[in-house]
């Protein structure tokens, strides 16, 4: 576990010989917006960094913090996408498919706070596991050709998607999505019990390219504000117990951004100071496969959907 100078060190080490091309999915906030606005500082503005996300002020203001180029073909942009529609982010991929040649880098951290129940959304997907999996996965799987030709040309091609890691334990193949039972399933558990077979299952398709899961800890962020009613009401509560274990946002991007650097290839996932936590437990070939059949099922069903209800 790297301390906090060593991994500055080691990110402003970054100085890729290729003209580095980064999509930041959530980056208008919390941990995606400090992972964006160091990689933008360790490029000096050098890159074509997208932000993706809801809130096109926010976005200005942190592309407005970024260094300026200095190199042609360095830009700076902003994507609108609510990542909590399937439909959306098909839309949002389909456009960047278009007009990019590569993603040498896809980082993904939309959230989403709420003690309800199952909140669907008009696909039929609960909110919650819509942002933590199924648009991520979406995401990565329309993506992956332009990873695909990043690593192709000999330069880095790396997922990672900011979670929680080191809490998935198992999978109820009978409850996928959980339809049947929802707080029981336990939300977080089976997002992160996903997340963590979907990388597996992206790494033995491209073993080449770096599928990380990580886990941030426990972050000052807006989260909890922007959260459901009862969720604010106990915010600054939560906030002041909290304190001693909480860490600044900018202070976790420079770990995550660490772990994104240190990940070479494969499937991996990394703790909360960007460090390598082991291997997933989850490692059944066969529940693997029910996993990525499920969620592929799933998002197709949800265009589906969109399009005979538009």
């Amino acid at each position: 576990m790297a301390p906090l100078s060593v991994v500055r060190a080691a990110n402003a080490a970054f100085s890729p010989s290729y003209f580095p091309v980064a999509i930041f999915v959530g980056g208008t906030s919390g941990i995606g917006q400090g992972i964006a606005q160091a990689f933008a500082r360790y490029t000096k503005g050098n890159a074509h960094i997208i932000l993706v996300g809801r809130n096109q002020a926010a976005a200005d203001s942190i592309i407005a913090s970024f260094p300026k180029p200095t190199v042609a073909g360095a830009k700076h942009e902003f994507v609108r996408c609510d990542a909590d529609l399937i439909r959306n982010v098909h839309a949002t991929t389909s456009s960047l498919l278009a007009r990019l040649p590569k993603v040498n880098f896809l980082v993904l951290s939309p959230g989403f706070a709420s003690w309800k129940g199952r909140d669907e959304t008009p696909e039929g997907i609960d909110r919650r596991l819509a942002l933590h999996y199924y648009s991520r996965w979406k995401f990565i799987y329309d993506l992956l050709p332009l990873l695909r030709t990043a690593k192709d040309a000999g330069e880095d091609a790396k997922v990672m998607s900011i979670l929680s890691a080191g809490i998935g334990t198992s999978v109820d193949v009978q409850n996928l999505g959980l339809k049947k039972s929802y707080l029981l399933g336990n939300p977080p558990v089976a997002s992160s019990s996903y997340t963590d077979l979907a990388m597996q299952s992206f790494a033995e398709q491209h073993p080449d390219i770096a599928f990380i899961h990580s886990n941030p800890g426990v972050v000052r962020t807006q989260l909890l504000s922007r959260a459901s009613w009862t969720i604010r009401i106990f915010n600054p509560l939560l906030e002041v117990l909290a304190y001693p274990w909480l860490v600044s946002a900018e202070e976790c991007a420079e770990y995550m951004l660490y772990g994104l650097f240190q990940s070479e290839r494969g499937a991996c996932r990394r703790g909360s100071k960007g460090d390598d936590i082991g291997t997933s437990p989850l490692q059944e070939a066969n529940i693997r496969m029910l996993v990525w059949d499920h969620t592929k099922e799933e998002t197709e069903r949800a265009l589906q959907l969109s399009t005979t209800n538009p």
